[in-house]
């Protein structure tokens, strides 16, 4: 891919970043995060923990997705600190009141740690969405995915978050996220 291509797909990034940092949050309260990470480096780093983290879990998917991502031409992570609730008492987390989820103990699982704040979740989802709008407005190729954002919490690039996706973006004469096919 020449360099002015590339580039192009960083602002495009760059926009989409402004996409979830202005997206709606529960109560104003905004504990969203954000990595653009765009060098070949930085990719294969992320690629090889996802890789690593596929094996520990038994997924498969995960180096499926690595290829995906050292093919990339940039990568978006965007988290949250699920762990924060909103302080809203709504019970969605499966506690009564806020109260409650803050004594619950934390468990570990494939992935991820919880229990987690619902209005947290729904903020990351609100951000996430928003950002991949603007790269559907803009033509860049992407796709959201859970392995990337395991690993990148793994690798500690987010430092408040406890849930994360990734967004790894190209722009090819074909998008490279689908028809993928699975790797045993």
């Amino acid at each position: 891919m020449d360099s002015e291509l590339k580039e192009s797909v960083i602002q495009a990034a760059k926009l989409m970043l402004i996409s979830a940092k202005t997206a709606p949050k529960t109560r104003g309260i905004d504990d969203i995060e954000f990595v653009l990470l765009s060098s070949e480096n930085e990719l294969e780093k992320v690629a090889k923990e996802m890789e690593k983290v596929g094996s520990e879990l038994g997924k498969g998917f995960f180096a499926r997705d690595a290829e995906s991502v050292r093919r990339s031409n940039a990568l978006l992570l965007i988290g949250v600190k699920a762990s924060k609730p909103k302080d809203l008492d709504c019970g969605g987390c499966g506690y009564v009141d806020c109260e409650g989820f803050r004594r619950a103990p934390r468990k570990s699982g494939g992935g991820y740690s919880g229990p987690s704040c619902i209005f947290q979740l729904i903020d990351l989802g609100i951000a996430v969405g928003s950002a991949v709008k603007t790269a559907s407005f803009l033509n860049v190729d992407n796709r959201i995915m859970f392995s990337v954002g395991v690993a990148a919490l793994r690798l500690g690039l987010l430092k408040n978050s406890e849930v994360a996706l990734g967004i790894p973006l190209s722009a090819y004469g074909k998008n490279i996220y689908f028809d993928r096919k699975p790797r045993s």
